[in-house]
């Protein structure tokens, strides 16, 4: 199974629409995650018609019509690996104790978050920390840039800059 992730769109504050590079990357995908911050509603609309097999959580800067819509966490299970999506929040030198403590009970293997716009992939205490960074802003990160996971077996995972 191949996976585009993103986060952190920021639609319209930062970008009128997501690049053309993403899109063209995830035509061949068999599932898209956004784990929050789309920031408008009509960007979550559009995302959900463009890619079928969709899954999302909402961000902290998402209006409460997204957050009405959306968890903010999800367990999702491929093959023998349990996934975990949020977004993720507080400062970023403390997300990923935060994420671990959100987590804890769910026994995952991944954990796909955004919020900081820094793109990361770390295995930390036999945990996959996956965050495609943004694609349309680079306030913390010096690109933009989304990620692909493939599971086969075994998981892989990279960011990838636009």
């Amino acid at each position: 199974m191949k996976i585009g992730v993103i986060s952190d769109t920021h639609i319209p504050d930062r970008a009128d629409a997501l690049p053309k590079k993403i899109l063209e990357a995830f035509k061949d995908v068999d599932m898209v995650i956004h784990t929050g911050d789309f920031v408008d509603l009509q960007t979550y609309n559009q995302l959900k018609k463009i890619f079928k097999n969709f899954k999302a959580v909402a961000g902290n800067m998402d209006p409460k019509e997204i957050k009405e819509k959306l968890p903010e966490k999800e367990i999702i299970k491929i093959g023998k690996y349990t996934i975990g999506i949020a977004h993720g929040l507080g400062h970023p030198s403390g997300l990923i104790e935060l994420l671990k403590n959100f987590f804890k009970k769910d026994n995952v293997d991944v954990i796909i978050f955004g919020h900081s716009h820094i793109p990361m992939n770390d295995t930390i205490d036999g945990i996959l920390f996956f965050n495609p960074g943004s694609p349309t802003d680079k306030m913390f990160s010096p690109y933009n840039s989304y990620g692909i996971i493939e599971i086969n077996g075994e998981i892989t995972a990279k960011v990838v800059k636009i």
